[in-house]
């Protein structure tokens, strides 16, 4: 590895900021261009395809995060009123993760994988390799803005690709803490960190990368497939989506509100994978009201605004999306309290929600969480198939059966009973949307082989011409009985006729 430098001057000004979500300085596409030219040439020299290269930068990845914990404390705080805890264990824990997880099986992964023998392939050699993409683009999100800038880039690494990172734009002083380390800790010509707006991001995908890889909104990640679609450049979505939470007659009511409540309100409640609306079987409705309320309390007191525990948003946008819904669906149960200056919604419960009401109508990005009411679990699996396919679904249930019929009579990008958001954490569970939530997945493997090329090979020798004569014109009804007959001795799925 190439021994580092700091980012020069010019490509990008750091600024001092105060305000929360105050935008990083953007690059321009010229400096852009000059970055993926710069790493593309990186990645034809051929250093990121050795073991040791990927390996070295995994571990210079994790002390950065060890070394830096204090700053993107600080950062976080600046941009998101994020307290220490949710920095520490959501952010930084959870790309360490990764980046050991990957060290661990780096060699595993990388090795050929070779197919399963069968007549056909008896004296050959087929096998499938990993190959890396080249240079990708990785567009994080506002939620976590280490965590999805960075988890990603294990994948990325770990795959032997090259990187321009784009962090979410009003995480401003985390974005510029990456920008600043990034060349002290990661090899300065291989990975890269730029500031593109989310009006510019179809610019900067247009610019042609091997692999973009998007974590946001649909309708930026809506902008952001067209504009790769332009240059047929595959991509990665997780989008966000509406996911629903079925809560059954049948469940702990304290452990399922203390779960809820921490998933719904924790950072903010900006979250992709947060539950969105609660279908609450009608039977325990009001108990469970109760024991969200007195969740709300315990975790941050009788006033939120005052609690070092809880967030503010970090986009201006999110923020008034989301006090707009607020104001125009339901009645207010639990909190309602709005600051427009801090971007303070508090932890906000609603009732006597309708599926017409605005709130049901597009995703939650802040800390609002619905509740209707269902007779049945028949009832919400049918609620739930009605609408644009999740993310994630939850239920909360004692039932097995009432779990299952859940898990396996709707469809999502990731499924979790008694519990939420904590199997987006897994390293070893594949995390990625379906249908109008996204497409692709992240997280271990599953990374590795998004930021890869499975390549099929098939080495083969020359001995037995003497057979494979047959397949040559001028064609012959012989030699097409001949072949017939062999394809009739193979077993199901052998295929003797493509040996020949």
């Amino acid at each position: 590895m190439s021994a580092p430098s700091p980012a020069p001057a010019q490509w990008f000004k750091a600024l001092r900021r105060t305000r929360l979500g105050e935008p990083c300085l953007q690059s321009r596409p010229s400096e852009c261009v000059q970055l993926l030219k710069r790493a593309r040439a990186a990645f034809q020299s051929g250093c990121t395809a050795q073991e040791g290269f990927r390996l070295a930068q995994l571990q210079a990845l994790v002390r950065m995060l060890v070394d830096h914990e204090g700053e993107f404390v600080d950062a976080l705080g600046k941009d998101l009123h994020k307290p220490r805890f949710e920095t520490v264990v959501s952010e930084l824990i959870l790309v360490k993760n990764e980046a050991l997880h990957a060290i661990a099986n780096l060699k595993k992964w990388m090795q050929p994988q070779h197919v399963e023998w069968t007549l056909a392939t008896t004296l050959d050699q087929s096998l499938v390799v990993s190959e890396p993409l080249g240079v990708v683009l990785i567009i994080g999100a506002w939620c976590s803005p280490v965590q999805q800038s960075l988890g990603p880039l294990v994948g990325a690494i770990a795959a032997g690709n090259c990187a321009l990172v784009n962090p979410y734009e009003h995480a401003s002083h985390t974005a510029e803490l990456l920008q600043r380390l990034f060349p002290s800790y990661l090899d300065h010509e291989c990975y890269h960190v730029v500031f593109a707006g989310v009006n510019n991001l179809a610019e900067v995908v247009e610019l042609k990368f091997d692999h973009v890889f998007f974590i946001g909104s649909r309708e930026d990640g809506r902008r952001v497939s067209q504009a790769a679609g332009r240059t047929l450049t595959p991509v990665t979505l997780v989008l966000g989506a509406k996911n629903p939470c079925y809560v059954d007659r049948r469940c702990d009511l304290g452990a399922t509100a203390l779960r809820i409540a921490w998933a719904r309100f924790h950072n903010g409640g900006q979250s992709l994978v947060a539950p969105d609306y609660v279908l609450c079987h009608a039977a325990v409705r009001e108990g469970l009201l109760r024991a969200l309320k007195r969740c709300v309390t315990q975790f941050y007191g009788a006033e939120p605004q005052e609690s070092p525990s809880y967030g503010r948003m970090g986009s201006p946008e999110s923020f008034q999306r989301t006090r707009d819904l607020l104001w125009r669906s339901g009645k207010v149960a639990v909190g309602g309290q709005v600051i427009e200056a801090e971007k303070y919604i508090a932890p906000t419960i609603l009732t006597n929600v309708v599926e017409t009401d605005a709130i049901m109508q597009h995703d939650i990005t802040g800390p609002v969480l619905p509740i209707l009411s269902v007779e049945d679990v028949d009832e919400a699996i049918a609620f739930v198939n009605r609408r644009d396919k999740p993310l994630c679904v939850y239920v909360y249930s004692s039932d097995g059966q009432v779990i299952s019929r859940l898990m396996n009579e709707t469809s999502s990008g990731a499924f979790c009973a008694n519990d939420s958001v904590v199997q987006s954490m897994m390293v070893a569970l594949p995390f990625g949307g379906v249908g109008a939530s996204g497409m692709g997945s992240y997280h271990g493997r599953s990374s590795f082989d998004t930021f890869s090329h499975r390549k099929s090979c098939l080495l083969r020798g020359t001995q037995f011409e003497c057979v494979t004569y047959l397949r040559y014109p001028p064609y012959e009804d012989r030699n097409l009985s001949l072949m017939t007959w062999a394809s009739t001795l193979s077993q199901p799925g052998q295929g003797w006729c493509q040996l020949l």
